[in-house]
C-alpha cells in the first residue's frame, strides 16, 4: 500500500469522521471507489488524467463539507497542475470507415429479399382470415340446428338459470349489506382525515400570515436568514435527487442530525426552543427546505453552489 499523503491523511480523517465509507462515498459522489482510494493514498496514476484528479478532489471534499478553495491552496503540493495536459486520445470516439465492421454488408443483401417475404406473408394472412370466417359460418349453423332440435332442453336449462339467479341475487344483497357496511366506515374515516387536514392548514396559513423570514446577510457559500413573527419552529429538510451529507446543528454547535440524508427522504426538526439553527448541505440539487410547512428558496443556484450553508435566527413572536 502506497504512503498517503498529507491531503490524503486528511481527506480520509474528515470521511471517517463523519462515519462514511468509501461506499458511502461513492454513493455520494458517483466516482468510483479506486479512484477515491487513488486520491487517500496519493496514487494518482489510476486516474484518467490531471484534470480528473483535481476535478475528484473537488468532488471528494465538498461531499464531507470541506471548504474547497481552502483545501486546494493548502495542498496545492499535492495536487498536480493541469496546464500542460493533452485531451486524452481515448476521448475521440471518430472512427474511419475502415474500421466499419465488414459484416454488415450482408444486411443490404437481406432488404434485396425483403418484398418478396412481404408477399408470401401478405397471402397467408389472407389464407388464414378466410379460414376463420368459413369456420364462424359453420359453427353458426350447427348452433341454429340444435335449437330447432332441442327447444325443451332450453326451457329446463332456463328454468335452471333462473333458480341460480335466485340464489345469486340473495348472496348479492348480503355481500352488498357487508359492503356498504364497510364502505360508510371507510368515508367516516376519510371524513375525519380531512377534517384534521383542513384544522392543520388553516393554522399554518394563519402562522404563514404572520410569518416573516427574510435575509440578513450572504457571503461565499454561506447565507443568514432571520425568521419572526410565529410561535413555532419547524424545519424540514427533503432529498428528492440524491443522496446528500446533511448537517443540523443549534447556535451552541449541538447536531440533531450528522449523516447521510437518502434520496426520497425527509427529516423533521422542532427547533422552537432555539434561538438558532445551522443547516449545511454537501449536496444541495434536489434539496428542498420548509420552515413552518411552508417552502423556502435555497440562497444560492444549486447548479453553481453544490454545497450551502443556511443558519437561520429565531425570535418567538410573544418575544417581540
Amino acid at each position: 500500500m502506497l504512503a498517503l499523503t498529507e491531503l490524503g491523511q486528511r481527506l480520509r480523517q474528515e470521511r471517517e469522521s463523519k462515519g462514511l465509507s468509501l461506499e458511502d462515498l461513492q454513493k455520494l459522489t458517483k466516482i468510483q471507489k479506486r479512484y477515491l482510494l487513488g486520491i487517500e493514498e496519493g496514487n494518482y496514476e489510476v486516474m484518467p488524467g490531471k484534470f480528473y484528479v483535481r476535478a475528484f478532489i473537488k468532488q471528494y471534499c465538498e461531499a464531507i463539507g470541506l471548504d474547497t478553495d481552502a483545501i486546494f491552496e493548502e495542498y496545492k503540493s499535492d495536487i498536480p497542475s493541469t496546464q500542460t495536459e493533452d485531451i486524452p486520445q481515448q476521448l475521440s470516439r471518430v472512427r474511419s470507415r475502415k474500421e466499419i465492421p465488414q459484416h454488415t454488408k450482408g444486411v443490404s443483401k437481406a432488404y434485396d429479399y425483403l418484398p418478396t417475404v412481404l408477399v408470401v406473408a401478405g397471402v397467408v394472412v389472407v389464407g388464414i382470415i378466410i379460414w376463420v370466417i368459413a369456420q364462424n359460418i359453420v359453427s353458426d349453423q350447427n348452433k341454429e340446428q340444435a335449437t330447432q332440435e332441442a327447444p325443451s332442453s332450453e326451457v329446463q336449462q332456463s328454468n335452471t338459470q333462473e333458480e341460480t339467479n335466485d340464489k345469486t341475487a340473495k348472496n348479492d344483497n348480503s355481500k352488498s349489506e357487508d359492503d356498504q357496511s364497510a364502505a360508510d366506515k371507510k368515508e367516516k374515516e376519510k371524513a375525519e382525515k380531512e377534517k384534521a387536514a383542513k384544522e392543520k392548514a388553516e393554522k399554518e396559513k394563519k402562522d404563514s400570515g404572520k410569518q416573516e423570514y427574510k435575509e440578513v446577510q450572504k457571503t461565499g457559500r454561506s447565507a443568514t436568514y432571520a425568521l419572526s413573527g410565529t410561535d413555532a419552529f419547524n424545519l424540514e429538510v427533503t432529498s428528492t435527487q440524491a443522496d446528500t451529507w446533511l448537517d443540523v446543528k443549534n447556535g451552541k454547535g449541538n447536531a440533531f442530525f450528522s449523516s447521510i440524508l437518502k434520496k426520497g427522504e425527509t427529516k423533521e426538526f422542532d427547533l422552537t426552543k432555539e434561538t438558532e439553527a445551522r443547516v449545511n448541505i454537501g449536496y444541495s440539487p434536489g434539496v428542498e427546505l420548509k420552515v413552518n410547512g411552508k417552502a423556502v428558496d435555497l440562497p444560492f443556484d444549486s447548479s453553481k453552489q453544490v454545497r450551502q450553508v443556511v443558519t437561520i435566527q429565531y425570535q418567538p413572536a410573544e418575544a417581540q
